[in-house]
């Protein structure tokens, strides 16, 4: 996994928990399910990566 990759795919997964969270405290559900997506997002690239580099090998 590139580092930059690896890095994106982390802040993604981190800012998206927090975005997460924020919402559900706050009672926003659209705040809470943006986060849950970002979370998502950032979890589907970190496993594209890891795909990509076990076919390197």
């Amino acid at each position: 996994m590139s580092a930059g990759e690896k890095a994106k795919a982390t802040t993604e997964q981190a800012e998206g928990k927090a975005k997460e969270m924020v919402g559900g405290a706050l009672g926003n559900d659209r705040m809470a399910a943006e986060g849950q997506a970002e979370k998502s997002t950032g979890a589907a690239r970190a496993a594209k990566e890891k795909a990509k580099d076990a076919f390197k090998r």
